[in-house]
């Protein structure tokens, strides 16, 4: 017999960027947060802050092998999501996404847990409408450098909703458009990480392509909220919900952006588009706000300050 009211809630990939801030949220709303991570990208270092509260725990494994625990609540985020980590081994990869979410999906099932998935715009590819609706089917190469993730994440949704139909399990899906600020990994490869590291140590500004690429970025602390209001919206709302922010920047206003708050005597400097890069990348958040009353507050100059302030500490340190 269970001797508290609180929600007991897993969440897979929670020593990561995105798990953290998840695991800290869930906290401070009184919830039992169990952080489930392998450690491949992400670290003790992003939980360690939360080792002493009581309610908090941290289990290393890894989602390609079934868990057994009991919980009301499930957020599967356990994946890399950057570009250097998830190409570094792409059938672990695809494993971890298609064997991870197979794990979650029955876990939940025997469980009756309410389930997430975070999902991602990469199932867009390089898209041919723009801004991007949750309608759209996307253009994804399938045999690609990058489509370890792609279609990793595309199979994922796949067995969520089949799962949602076959076993009436309730799901929540989400697709995370590019997002930033504190507990980011230095050497992710992520566009605002690496202009903000690169500009803290004073080295060239690397752009790939000729920066006119676009992308939406979104702070880390609205997209969090945005999790959470999916997850206690009506059993209903299944999605997909693009979660991300609308305001598009090119990468060189991205780059400029990162110099003026930092200062020195960087340089921007041009290299070749990597392979399946999308040129433009924007969210239709028409559904988020309709369903879920969402929208980012954070304006990008704004969460830049802080995340900048975050890696000075960090490269100091």
């Amino acid at each position: 017999m269970r001797i508290t009211n609180r929600k007991r809630i897993l969440v897979t990939g929670g020593a990561g960027f995105l798990g953290s801030h998840l695991c800290e949220h869930l906290l401070q709303e009184g919830c039992d947060v169990l952080c489930v991570d392998n450690f491949y990208s992400g670290t003790k270092d992003n939980v360690a802050h939360l080792i002493a509260n009581p309610h908090f725990e941290l289990m290393r494994h890894d989602v390609t092998f079934p868990l057994y625990v009991e919980v009301d609540e499930i957020y599967n985020l356990a994946c890399p999501a950057s570009p250097v980590h998830y190409q570094r081994d792409p059938v672990q990869t695809t494993k971890t996404s298609v064997l991870g979410a197979i794990n979650m999906l029955g876990l939940a099932k025997r469980t009756k847990a309410k389930l997430f998935q975070a999902s991602t715009s990469e199932v867009y590819g390089d898209p041919e409408i723009h801004p991007q609706q949750e309608s759209y089917w996307g253009r994804v190469n399938p045999i690609g450098i990058r489509s370890c993730y792609d279609e990793g994440k595309r199979c994922a949704e796949t067995l969520f909703f089949d799962y949602h139909r076959q076993h009436d399990l309730e799901i929540k899906v989400v697709r995370i458009f590019n997002t930033y600020g504190p507990r980011m990994h230095p050497n992710d490869g992520r566009v605002v990480s690496n202009f903000i590291v690169q500009a803290l140590r004073g080295g060239d500004i690397t752009i790939y392509g000729d920066g006119s690429q676009t992308r939406s970025f979104c702070y880390v602390d609205d997209l969090i909220d945005g999790f959470v209001r999916m997850m206690a919206s009506p059993k209903e709302v299944t999605g997909p919900i693009n979660l991300g922010n609308p305001v598009e920047f090119t990468i060189r206003e991205l780059a400029e952006a990162v110099l003026d708050l930092v200062g020195g005597e960087s340089r921007l400097v041009l290299k070749p588009l990597p392979q399946d890069d999308p040129r433009q990348r924007q969210p239709d958040i028409t559904l988020a706000k309709n369903a879920l009353n969402w929208e980012p507050r954070v304006k990008l100059k704004e969460g830049l300050e802080i995340t900048i302030e975050y890696f000075r500490k960090f490269l100091a340190s």
